[in-house]
């Protein structure tokens, strides 16, 4: 499996202590399968063949997930941590992008708020945390269904 077991909550400390406003660590929170690894080492390397490949280990910080999904879209802790979950699954598969990389959950899953085939994507940042790739953001891709809207305060 690709999330370590105690990942979800490693993910919830962090984005919670964004939420008070606090700095969080970057946390070692799973790995990556050997096919997700060699796709996404494939892809980038030929784009720019001074890159040295990453690892199978994945770190996140929360920061950017925390803007862009909760304060941006209006999720809440635990619709963040349940796309991180089936994004970082076992069956995603690599997806493409430059310049960051995602692996996309095939398998649909269906929200609280009346999505039900939503296939969440993990993007990656590969540079910054070398070898390490950042698990950077998720996207819960055919979401058209959005929860509320709430103005939080920004970060």
């Amino acid at each position: 499996m690709p999330l370590y077991p105690n990942a979800l909550t490693l993910i919830r400390k962090n984005l919670e202590a964004i939420q008070r406003g606090e700095r969080v660590p970057m946390v070692a929170i799973g790995t990556l399968t050997m096919n997700q690894l060699e796709a996404i080492n494939a892809h980038r390397l030929p784009h720019n063949p001074n890159l040295q490949p990453v690892i199978d280990e994945v770190v996140f910080i929360g920061k950017h997930t925390y803007n862009s999904r909760i304060l941006g879209d209006g999720y809440t802790v635990d619709d963040v941590v349940e796309q991180i979950g089936f994004a970082m699954d076992a069956s995603a598969v690599f997806d493409g992008g430059l310049p960051m990389q995602t692996i996309k959950n095939p398998r649909g899953r269906a929200d609280r708020y009346g999505n039900t085939s939503i296939r969440d994507t993990a993007v990656f940042e590969c540079t910054a945390r070398r070898p390490n790739p950042e698990l950077y953001s998720v996207i819960p891709k055919g979401d058209r269904i959005k929860p509320r809207m709430h103005k939080g305060p920004s970060l």
